[in-house]
């Protein structure tokens, strides 16, 4: 999915900004990343697989 290597490192710089460890960052946004790859598989945009769905914990 394009755009996930940015959201990737974009989440971890914010968990790190919110004070946790580089490995607990990590872990954290690569969590936030699969729920965003999952989500955005409702969407049918273009061809392939869907887009990252960044707003998915408040959007239902």
């Amino acid at each position: 999915t394009h755009g996930t290597g940015c959201t990737l490192s974009s989440a971890v710089a914010s968990f790190l900004a919110q004070g946790h460890e580089l490995p607990e960052a990590v872990r954290r946004a690569e969590d936030y990343v699969h729920g965003a790859i999952m989500a955005g598989r409702e969407y049918r945009t273009g061809c392939g697989h869907g887009p990252v769905h960044h707003f998915y914990r408040f959007w239902k």
